[in-house]
């Protein structure tokens, strides 16, 4: 006679087989070919493996073999109009090229973030909670829909960049883990894009939009922040937010096994359950995932039982912390606790899916394209790029050539990104120092990152002409369409042509403004 302890034992050993035959399967279309990627999405796969995804956001493609509904909107800021960006087939990648023309002439913010789970757990703009936002009503800000181009499997797609005071949520979801129930969750996050500011999260939070004490969360964090916990070297490090703390290990403070990261495209996962969580971690674009910490729940009280409310956030803290930074590409939330093997699946998934930051092609004003701007002043300055000052972040002209070291040439180096502020313009990231952009600030050049100011995309945006001097491009900045980026005694400025400033001084302005777009030096 089979005992009732025995027949369940069999019936979750047959489940499990059952389970990694189908992983093992999804495994092999996944690693096959990019071109097959979408033949099952990461979604297709949790399910599989006993834990559906109860939530699922992406800009960038379909997290479902068969999803074809819509990925995100975007609103466009010359009249507020709205689109929905979905995939370019089903299961496939975003769309990119409908709001490229959606957007044409203008800018774009992404004003919702789809669910393609079915829950309707859609992310849209986050309200004030405890801590208040920069916009209107102490609401945070929306991101730019141009400011994270990457591509995916040879497609052009953006991600979502989360400035200091840009945030997501939702308070009212349905199929969210609550108390001390098991999820699991993982995003795929920019690993260059971080600072130490509180906190760019992705998951679980509270409802209320405030601190609800220790175990009200359960949320990715990434960054560089240690003023709750730390791992290894200088960061930054994927850990969880589980409130009044940010947790790299079982230890309130330093977990020497939580590591630094410095991948491109980092997979980040956190999973937990009773007594129980993971945190894990890789490279988005090849290998395999490590364990960073698997045990206990932390030794600081009030995290075991968790007391999770089941709100969904993005790129900031469970109270509307929003000072944090970084850029997010696709994430999900289970119901249930993944196994690993679930989870390596679903990472050779991500790997297969091909993101990559390379550029289109070299030395044009296309987007995409990665080029050197060369000053035509002669005679001081035609072996002279522009080129970022590492010291400050400075923006002149510097001779540079294939022998300068390579941190020189990168820092001469720009890729070419349709304009924040109006994408018939053109902004320059700089190529060594992504995620970075040649913005004015005071009529002074630098290279910064986004720093949530209402005035970053437009200061960061410059228009192409024809050159001043009759030769190469001038470019004329588009909240000053009077003033072009000149050079000016090796520093660069935006420049009128004559004005109260030293720089606006019409000797030789006309070759000061006058670039030449060269062959990359990086």
């Amino acid at each position: 006679m089979v005992t009732p302890r025995l027949l369940r034992r069999a019936t979750r050993a047959l489940l499990a087989a059952v389970a990694t035959a189908v992983l093992t399967g999804g495994l092999l279309t996944a690693t096959s070919t990019t071109s097959q990627a979408a033949a099952q999405g990461p979604c297709d796969i949790y399910a599989a493996g006993g834990t559906p995804c109860v939530a699922a956001h992406s800009t960038t493609r379909a997290l479902y073999g068969t999803y074809n509904g819509p990925l995100y909107q975007v609103m466009r800021a010359s009249d507020n109009a709205t689109k929905d960006i979905g995939p370019l087939s089903v299961g496939g990648y975003a769309d990119a090229a409908a709001q490229d023309s959606f957007c044409a002439k203008t800018s774009c913010v992404i004003s919702v973030i789809y669910d393609q789970s079915g829950k309707g757990n859609k992310l849209t703009r986050a309200l004030k909670g405890h801590w208040p936002g920069p916009a209107e009503g102490g609401n945070d800000n929306l991101a730019n829909a141009f400011e994270a181009p990457v591509t995916v499997g040879g497609h052009t797609a953006y991600g979502v960049h989360v400035a200091p005071g840009t945030g997501y949520r939702n308070n009212n979801t349905h199929g969210i883990a609550t108390g001390d129930q098991p999820e699991g969750m993982y995003a795929i996050l920019d690993g260059t894009h971080f600072n130490g500011g509180c906190c760019f999260d992705y998951g679980n939070a509270e409802t209320t939009g405030n601190d609800d004490g220790n175990g009200t969360m359960e949320a990715l964090y990434f960054g560089n922040s240690k003023g709750w916990g730390w791992g290894s070297g200088n960061g930054p490090w994927v850990m969880a937010d589980l409130e009044n703390g940010l947790f790299s290990g079982v230890n309130r403070g330093y977990n020497a096994g939580d590591p630094s990261v410095n991948n491109r495209f980092q997979t980040a996962l956190l999973k937990g359950g009773p007594n129980q969580w993971s945190i894990r971690g890789g490279n988005a674009q090849s290998g395999s995932l490590s364990t960073y910490y698997n045990g206990v729940r932390p030794n600081a009280s009030g995290y075991n039982p968790m007391k999770k409310q089941g709100a969904i956030i993005l790129g900031i803290g469970g109270d509307n912390s929003n000072t944090g930074q970084g850029t997010f590409y696709e994430g999900v939330m289970t119901s249930g606790y993944p196994s690993d093997a679930t989870e390596n699946a679903v990472q050779a998934n991500i790997t297969a899916a091909g993101y990559s930051s390379a550029t289109t092609n070299t030395g044009t004003l296309t987007p995409g394209s990665r080029t050197s701007l060369k000053a035509t002043t002669a005679p001081c300055c035609t072996s002279h790029y522009l080129h970022r000052n590492a010291a400050d972040s400075t923006v002149g002209i510097s001779a540079v050539n294939s022998s300068s070291p390579a941190a020189d040439r990168a820092d001469a180096t720009w890729v070419v990104r349709a304009g924040l502020a109006n994408t018939s313009c053109l902004s320059f990231e700089s190529a060594g120092k992504p995620g970075q952009f040649l913005r004015h600030r005071n009529l002074r050049l630098y290279v910064n990152t986004d720093d949530g100011g209402g005035s970053f995309a437009q200061d960061a945006t410059f228009c192409p002409t024809a050159g001043n001097s009759g030769s190469g491009t001038s470019f004329t900045s588009v909240n000053y369409p009077t003033k072009y980026v000149r050079h000016y005694k090796y520093s660069s400025y935006i420049a009128a042509n004559g004005g109260s400033n030293a720089w606006d001084s019409t000797n030789s302005w006309a070759q000061d403004t006058s670039w030449l777009t060269a062959t990359p030096l990086s």
